[in-house]
């Protein structure tokens, strides 16, 4: 008997593995005592963050059981009736949908988020919360109020998804891509491969 897991079930759930186990990743390094680019010291987020990590992962999951509610929604109303699976396109017109996809929702993020620092009554109320990691790990870059977890993480998923006019398998690659580079945001190093070092600095003010 032939067990096949459709594209969209795997561009729903890879990417929440993908958070976890590279998070993961990150935990041990920790446990490695590589302290390498770490940007705090080590043991300070026990003493300056507000919240707990099992607060914290309680928060990324509620966050990621709207993701899913959301990817599912939107491949059963494209989705075609009689199970056809859409038909890759070249490989340019792939790389040309996951640029398009990555200026959406880079702008969209980017206008969302400062609003929510301009917005006295959004950061108090909402944006704060994401603020109570004072010393980021990698497994608390989803955390945060779940207004802004809708508005900043979710809604931009099916937005990018119809703008670059992707097919789920195409989907399952960006989302993931996307999902490790939110994790490196919050992860607490300066990775070598992930600025150059001219930047280091100008990267670490950046709220």
């Amino acid at each position: 008997m032939e067990f096949a897991v459709s594209d969209e079930l795997l561009g729903t759930f890879v990417p929440i593995a993908v958070y976890w186990l590279y998070s993961g990743m990150y935990i041990l390094l920790d446990r490695m005592e590589m302290e390498n680019y770490r940007l705090h010291p080590k043991g300070e987020e026990e003493t300056k963050n507000i919240v707990s990590k099992w607060t914290v992962v309680k928060g990324v999951l509620v966050q990621q059981g709207f993701q899913i509610a959301v990817s599912l929604l939107l491949f059963t109303i494209i989705g075609d009736e009689n199970g056809t699976v859409r038909k890759q396109p070249p490989t340019l017109m792939i790389a040309l949908q996951f640029l398009i996809a990555m200026f959406v929702m880079d702008t969209w993020q980017y206008f969302m988020h400062r609003y929510m620092h301009v917005n006295k009554f959004l950061y108090k109320h909402v944006h704060s919360k994401h603020h109570t990691l004072v010393v980021p790990f990698a497994f608390g870059a989803l955390y945060n109020h779940p207004l802004e977890g809708l508005i900043l993480d979710t809604i931009v998923v099916p937005i990018s998804f119809l703008v670059a006019e992707w097919t789920p398998r195409t989907a399952i690659f960006f989302f993931s891509f996307a999902t490790i580079k939110t994790v490196d945001d919050h992860c607490g190093r300066m990775a070598s491969w992930e600025h150059p070092p001219r930047l280091v600095q100008q990267q670490q003010c950046i709220p």
